[in-house]
């Protein structure tokens, strides 16, 4: 039996690698929004807080009515209550990778959960 699973994933606006790597802990999506575009909705959680990594080009986040700059190299944690929306600058793409996870649900952590 494996222990692991793998996936390429294609070059494309939006990719949720839940069935894709049967995740069962996290949510995990890859993103990019066009320059001058935006995630079309407004939106909270329920229970899952998100994890932003900024992995290419420029563009801002909106929680709560306020914004956000954000860049290549930014982190961003929103809880799950905060009303956000994503957008690109005018000038470039924003490409990002979101990580959902059940706030408050992290009991170790690589210290305390690794096994050598």
């Amino acid at each position: 039996m494996k222990n692991y699973n793998k996936c390429k994933v294609a070059d494309e606006a939006r990719i949720e690698l839940h069935d894709k790597l049967a995740l069962t802990g996290a949510e995990v999506s890859i993103n990019t929004l066009l320059a001058g575009t935006s995630v079309p909705f407004v939106h909270s959680h329920k229970q899952n807080e998100e994890i932003y990594a900024i992995v290419g080009g420029e563009g801002k986040a909106v929680m709560d009515g306020q914004s956000v700059e954000l860049k290549a190299g930014d982190w961003l944690r929103i809880s799950p209550s905060a009303k956000r929306q994503f957008f690109a600058s005018d000038e470039k793409s924003l490409s990002y990778i979101c990580i959902q996870v059940k706030e408050n649900s992290l009991e170790n952590y690589t210290m305390t959960d690794a096994v050598v």
